[in-house]
């Protein structure tokens, strides 16, 4: 099977969102400590820290071709089912509307019916994933 076409499971997707808090979210709040003098590594706790976190998953794969720096590491990418290239709505719709917005609203039950539907759906795809019209492959 070709990699670009085989999704990519729970475990690689967790993985990945993991190597990205240590390495992108960690720096922003030492970033923002520094600007602000508030000390906080929880994202629930600064609007800042969370927008430029968000800045980050949105722009980031539109630049480098479905990457952001964890799924690069974990050798996993966003891709659209279409094929074509990533549009800025793929990435607004994926991350701030169907990540954020979604998970703030449903009080976290979006990202609980989101990981059974990585479990268990053949293609992989999460709640995220089937708003924006992408899916995540092994790269």
């Amino acid at each position: 099977m070709n990699r670009e076409t085989n999704p990519a499971g729970f475990w690689s997707r967790l993985f990945a969102n993991m190597l990205d808090g240590i390495i992108i979210f960690i720096p922003i709040s030492i970033v923002i400590y520094l600007i602000t003098g508030e000390y906080t590594f929880t994202s629930m706790n600064s609007w800042t820290e969370n927008i430029l976190y968000y800045l980050y998953l949105t722009i980031t794969p539109l630049v480098w071709s479905g990457y952001v720096i964890g799924k690069r590491l974990a050798g996993i990418k966003i891709k659209r089912n279409d094929n074509k290239k990533l549009t800025f709505l793929n990435m607004f719709l994926r991350e701030v509307v169907g990540l954020f917005l979604l998970s703030f609203l449903t009080f976290g039950i979006s990202i609980v019916v989101s990981v059974f539907l990585i479990i268990f759906r053949e293609d992989k795809r999460a709640i995220h994933d089937l708003i924006a019209g992408t899916r995540v492959v092994h790269s």
